[in-house]
């Protein structure tokens, strides 16, 4: 059986996301997307706007956005995001705000929130949310130099936990596909669903 059709899927689907990280993962189960698209849609969090329901509108903004241009395809998105308490932590693109993150999470446990959508040829929409927890252990500055140090924190939220990050985490509550970039098992139950 070819991996193009492994899972006896009607249709193939297009990625909405450039992240490397989710491509991986849904090839490393064999779902091979037919076209990956990065939409441009504005991610500015909304007034009052709690994580799980930012990340879920964001997510479900990519998959209609691209769907926009590839009406009756299927299109599956999603969106990661940290939160502590109600606060997002945000995408870090300079060194004090990849050590303000880290001074945040360090010690704590917070929560990977990861968004999917999946759009259907017929437009009927699947929309979740998975949470998982991770515990940090307490950062010393010689770690928070060390993870510095890696750049595996530019541009992303937080980190990168499959990096050298992985070496401070205590522990790991839900879905470690879902932290890293998509949650796998729901992805593919959402597939076989609707196809």
């Amino acid at each position: 059986m070819s991996n193009s059709n492994f899972w006896n899927l009607k249709s193939g689907f297009i990625l909405a996301s450039a992240s490397v990280n989710r491509r991986a993962l849904l090839e490393s189960v064999r779902l091979i997307p037919t076209k990956i698209i990065s939409p441009e849609i504005d991610e500015r969090q909304l007034e009052g706007e709690l994580p799980a329901r930012y990340v879920k509108r964001i997510a479900t903004e990519k998959a209609k956005a691209v769907s926009l241009t590839h009406p009756g395809e299927t299109i599956v998105a999603a969106d990661t995001v940290l939160a502590v308490g109600r606060r997002l932590i945000r995408k870090a693109y300079t060194e004090e705000e990849a050590r303000a993150n880290l001074n945040l999470l360090s010690g704590r446990k917070h929560r990977v929130l990861t968004g999917i959508c999946v759009i259907s040829p017929s437009g009927k929409i699947i929309s979740k949310v998975n949470t998982s927890f991770v515990t940090m252990k307490k950062l010393d500055e010689s770690d928070i130099r060390l993870i510095l140090a890696s750049n595996e924190w530019k541009g992303v939220a937080g980190y990168q936990i499959e990096g050298v990050l992985s070496a401070f985490v205590k522990q790991i509550s839900g879905s470690y596909s879902s932290i890293v970039g998509i949650p796998v098992y729901e992805t593919v139950q959402i597939l076989r669903g609707i196809l």
